[in-house]
């Protein structure tokens, strides 16, 4: 399994019209061509982890084009005031 973790810096106040675009937009792509996807918040300072799962290196690479696309989205929606980082990562340990 691979994911891949996006951290986005944005307005508290904007931080639920991006919590609804991950719901919105990420979660159906990820249902779909994934394996789940997660989305942490930090209300206070309006600080995002985005993490999506991917059953394979080769999903997560053929996800590129439409994540850039959905990442955009969400910085937009959650007024980001620095561009978002993105990390990619083989999942060592995954049990729920």
């Amino acid at each position: 399994m691979h994911a891949r973790v996006t951290t986005l810096h944005g307005s508290p106040s904007d931080l639920e019209a991006g919590v609804d675009t991950f719901r919105t937009q990420v979660m159906p792509f990820t249902k779909e061509h994934g394996s789940g996807a997660i989305l942490l918040v930090d209300r206070e300072s309006g600080d995002t982890l985005a993490i999506t799962l991917w059953p394979d290196e080769q999903a997560m690479q053929a996800s590129e084009d439409s994540a850039n696309s959905l990442r955009a989205e969400a910085a937009d929606a959650m007024g980001v005031t620095d561009e978002p980082t993105v990390g990619r990562y083989e999942v060592a340990v995954f049990e729920v």
